[in-house]
């Protein structure tokens, strides 16, 4: 299938995307009311004197009276947009807007982009240079390779703020955290992998020097460019960047490189990688076919003769995809609230690691629902997060700034880290406040034991994992034993990592003694003995909040399968209202 069947939209939808109801994607917002001519003259003349006179005094004031410390600039010259070539500078503006956007959608960093109409690096240079005191920090983007290299470095040296080349580091960062849990999957060591790189550009180089620093050994590492194999001795199409990883290896070409390798880096283009090729790698090899729009061979076409292969793309429509928003807004988060001078390798790094912890963990249904109810779980098929996973906000950046801290390029070091935490689920989540509170609440009283009535059903189930492995207290489930573990697996939890109480209604001990309280509530409304007997064994609402009537639970949850007013109707059955309490007993 191709890219354009498999897309959701047209290119008239695309067009009419960026230009309805107004032009572009980003806009500049106030901070500060204008409503009064005492707000005026507070945010200009006279009362805007104040802090400039203070910046004057002490620059680093700045990032207290401007909005330079949550400020990145979004700079191109389009010698490299996306997989499109050197289209220009203005070209690359929706590219550009649309970085911005993402800053501020998934880490609520501003953003401007800067299209620079120059191609010299030498003037690019000087432009950011003269312009950097503006920022709190500057993403490169789409500056072709190896221009890119150069541009970044000295303009490290030059700026006192991060300065990031994304297309180097974003992917390469991903593509780090996706290749640790691979060698966690299948058992390898990273010093023992065999690592094949098709393509020596920007991300390509940026990735090999990564994995090398996080203990990839540099003798088990060949790169591959257009002309072959990058060997100690070759003198055509090289430059200082690929003569870095040159190796002694009789391999010249991608097809003799790949003989028992263990990972394959593409960063190149469609169709370089062949089936008979992944056939000579190693068993469970790793395959990352990152060529954009389409890879160097499909999932579909690797897994035909691979079965055993753990395959990412840079697709969305496939998984374990390389998307760089898993990165880029997260490192300057957590750069910028430290105030970092740079982005140093030990970021990276922290960077890399904590998406991989992160993939690691239960996937909330937050992220089901983005992928149409399609349950994720750490395997073969989720080594990377998804970019829609809720807590990378407030995951990722505090490994990034901690890193900072520990290697002295953090100027405003965060004194509590748990705090940090905190502010930063509250930065996209309104109600992350309120949630935060009942939740500390929760930790300091002590633990009480929840029954989950619907305890079948696979949100439930997931519900009350994340509730006692949040260790707010103890969960107990309600429903048949064998039923509760099958939809326990479907729900991507492993039933012997999982220690939740489970209670078969008809079988528990506590039945008889629930029939008879049950009874003597209800005999005078009517029922039966045999039909309280009934309600006991079937409903599992009279069932729990029996539990909680008789002490054996302190609360229950209810109400997944049922409406409220049936569940209600149903528990008070069972318990009275307090009216002292002026909540449920």
């Amino acid at each position: 299938m191709s890219d354009a069947e498999k897309r959701t939209f047209t290119d008239e939808e695309a067009l009419s995307f960026h230009k309805h109801p107004t032009p572009g994607k980003i806009a500049i917002v106030a901070t500060k009311p204008m409503a009064t001519q005492r707000d005026l003259s507070l945010a200009y003349s006279p009362g805007v004197a104040v802090p400039v006179l203070k910046i004057a005094e002490d620059p680093e004031t700045a990032y207290d009276y401007t909005s330079k410390g949550n400020l990145v600039a979004v700079i191109s010259n389009g010698t490299a947009i996306l997989g499109l070539g050197n289209l220009g500078a203005l070209a690359s503006k929706p590219v550009m807007e649309g970085k911005s956007v993402l800053f501020k959608r998934f880490a609520d960093v501003d953003s401007i982009d800067i299209e620079v109409s120059a191609t010299d690096p030498d003037e690019i240079i000087t432009v950011v240079k003269n312009i950097g005191v503006t920022f709190g920090g500057i993403n490169l983007e789409d500056i072709k390779s190896p221009e890119c290299f150069r541009i970044e470095t000295e303009l490290q040296e030059l700026l006192d703020i991060p300065v990031f080349h994304d297309d180097q580091h974003g992917t390469a960062i991903i593509s780090a955290a996706g290749l640790i849990n691979a060698c966690h999957i299948t058992g390898r060591n990273l010093a023992d992998v065999k690592v094949v790189l098709c393509g020596a550009g920007a991300a390509g180089i940026a990735s090999l020097d990564l994995i090398k620093a996080m203990g990839v050994r540099a003798d088990n590492c060949i790169a591959v460019d257009n002309t072959g194999v990058i060997y100690r001795g070759r003198t055509a199409g090289m430059n200082q960047w690929k003569s870095a990883h040159a190796v002694d290896t009789d391999a010249r070409t991608l097809a003799e490189a790949l003989v028992g390798a263990d990972v394959f880096l593409g960063l190149s283009a469609k169709g370089v990688l062949t089936q008979d090729m992944i056939m000579k790698m190693a068993p469970n090899p790793l395959i990352f076919a990152m060529a954009n729009p389409d890879p160097e061979i499909t999932p579909e076409e690797v897994h035909a003769v691979r079965p055993d292969a753990i395959v990412g793309t840079g697709r969305s429509d496939y998984p374990n995809q390389v998307n760089n928003v898993l990165g880029f807004p997260y490192i300057f988060r957590g750069a910028l609230d430290v105030r970092a001078r740079r982005v140093n390798l030990e970021m990276k790094i922290a960077c890399a690691n904590a998406l991989a912890q992160l993939a690691r963990e239960d996937v909330p249904d937050e992220v089901a629902a983005a992928y149409h109810g399609r349950q994720l779980k750490f395997g073969p098929e989720y080594i990377i997060p998804s970019p829609f996973d809720p807590r990378l906000m407030a995951y990722i950046p505090p490994f990034v700034a901690q890193a900072a801290m520990d290697t002295g390029v953090a100027r405003k070091p965060i004194p509590d880290m748990d705090a940090y935490r905190a502010s930063l689920a509250q930065r996209l989540d309104p109600s992350a406040a309120f949630l935060q509170k009942l939740q500390g609440a929760v930790l300091k009283a002590p633990k009480k034991r929840i029954v989950f009535a619907e305890g079948e059903e696979p949100s439930v189930i997931r519900a009350a994992h994340g509730f006692q492995s949040a260790g707010l207290g103890r969960a107990i489930l309600v429903g048949r034993e064998d039923l509760v573990l099958e939809n326990m697996k479907a729900a991507g939890l492993d039933p012997t990592e999982v220690n939740i109480e489970i209670v078969n209604a008809r079988v528990s001990e506590h039945n008889p003694e629930f029939v008879d309280f049950l009874y003597a509530r209800l005999a005078r409304q009517g029922y039966l003995k045999r039909d309280v007997q009934r309600l006991i064994n079937q409903d599992r609402n009279s069932f729990a909040a029996s539990m909680v009537a008789l002490g054996h639970a302190d609360g229950m949850v209810t109400g997944v399968t049922r409406s409220y007013d049936q569940v209600l109707e149903e528990v008070l059955r069972v318990i009275d209202p307090d009216p002292a309490a002026g909540s449920w007993a």
